[in-house]
């Protein structure tokens, strides 16, 4: 068959990669000038690195599978990583049993409830229970109210606003379970990145797919997916009608509506209503360490982010590099600030975290934004999707949506496109 897959995200990669290799024909469809998604890399004053971060878990399983078809599994590094709380104006450990002992701001029997909460979370393998429970009602459960004030409360509300009360735990627990779950040991945690970063990933995708006689076009957004009798048969855009046999949609789905507008009015209606935080990224270098932590979460409200991700402490380049997650709904006021504006709070929040840090040891400071950074999940959420085949014969449509419970990451990409792929043909 002759396939139209739209979107060069990973997804949309994974899933021509592995049409091809089905023996279909494909023809990738990207609107940028690169690709990658949100896995897209670019030049940070001479660094190549990915305008938002990631970062490789060790039960990445198709990720892993993949890196050894292309012949870069030997690419991947392990490192022994740390993670910090900045509580009421002061960073400590996090992430392991004496951390959460030695913790200021939790009484014991509240270290106790977290502790087993964390314990259960990793050793958990059924969602389905909590899928239609509400994060906050679950982490309240375990670990009582003033915890979740402490550690969680202001997690939630920087990063989901109004959402932040109708969240699904099963969404929550697959993230905690995830990270909780990438350790060498009890006490250590261990995660992983590629040298040469998601863009050595990409590269060797897109030469795959050009070298199984596949075409990637960039700069070519698709208007329209043509549906005649109740079939996909072309996309359209801006070079003219293009027939094809079948179609896949990664893209996010809030633009769907608008390229299919002849799907079903039920389905149309369900991608409307999919709520999407969107994410204002402040991608930094320092010349030298901000701290000794991978990732620090932020439970003080003086600041006005959920955490720091400080990658050099995982992947050691020549200069301290970090990132500051400014998450926001796309219509709140303060995602229409520019950059510039952006660029002076990340000032203030970096001396805030590291009073020692001087005006000068900030270098550069680069400001990405991405409007469908992260769907909201509320319970039940799986049951409010429609279809990946949703009602058009050879249509497939699916973004990071489709990976509930699982959280947004390179290798759930990878899983869903060459699930979509699967599903070509049967």
């Amino acid at each position: 068959m002759n396939v139209a897959v739209i979107g060069g995200g990973p997804m949309g990669l994974a899933a021509a990669y592995a049409l091809l290799k089905r023996g279909h024909q494909v023809d990738l469809y990207e609107a940028d000038k690169v690709l990658g998604g949100m896995s897209a890399c670019f030049d940070f004053d001479g660094l190549q690195i990915e305008r938002f971060y990631h970062f490789i878990c060790t039960g990445d399983q198709p990720y892993f599978q993949l890196l050894e078809e292309l012949g870069i599994a030997d690419e991947l590094r392990w490192v022994e990583t740390r993670m910090g709380y900045y509580h009421r104006g002061s960073t400590q450990d996090w992430g392991d049993p004496w951390s959460l002992l030695r913790f200021r701001g939790l009484d014991l029997v509240s270290k106790i409830r977290y502790g087993l909460m964390a314990l259960s979370s990793t050793r958990r393998r059924d969602w389905r229970k909590l899928d239609r429970v509400d994060a906050v009602t679950w982490l309240r459960r375990w670990v009582g109210s003033k915890a979740y004030d402490v550690l969680w409360r202001q997690l939630f509300e920087l990063k989901f606003y109004h959402y932040s009360d109708n969240l699904s735990a099963a969404w929550i627990w697959a993230r905690l379970r995830r990270v909780g779950t990438s350790r060498k040991n009890l006490f250590q945690e261990q995660l992983g990145y590629l040298n040469g970063g998601s863009q050595l990933l990409i590269d060797r995708l897109a030469d795959a797919i050009t070298t199984r006689g596949g075409n990637i076009h960039l700069n070519l957004p698709v208007e329209q997916v043509v549906i005649e009798d109740g079939r996909a048969t072309a996309v359209r855009c801006e070079s003219g009608l293009i027939q094809h046999d079948a179609v896949i949609s990664t893209i996010p789905l809030p633009f769907v509506p608008k390229m299919i507008p002849e799907l079903p009015d039920p389905v149309l209606a369900a991608y409307r209503s999919l709520e999407n935080i969107a994410v204002v990224c402040a991608l930094v270098k320092l010349r030298r360490p901000l701290s000794k932590y991978f990732w620090m979460n932020i439970t003080d409200p003086s600041l006005p982010i959920p955490g720091v991700i400080e990658y050099s402490n995982l992947n050691p380049l020549p200069q301290t590099v970090l990132y500051l997650p400014f998450y926001l709904p796309g219509e709140h006021p303060d995602y229409q600030q520019d950059d510039a504006w952006f660029v002076e709070r990340s000032r203030a929040c970096l001396q805030q975290l590291n009073p020692q840090l001087a005006t000068e040891d900030i270098l550069t400071i680069k400001v990405g934004r991405y409007r469908f950074a992260q769907p909201i999940c509320p319970p039940g959420f799986l049951d409010t999707l429609p279809p990946i085949q949703p009602g058009v014969e050879g249509l497939w449509v699916a973004d990071t949506s489709y990976y509930y419970p699982e959280d947004r990451s390179i290798s759930e990409s990878v899983k869903l496109g060459e699930t979509l792929a699967e599903s070509v043909g049967l």
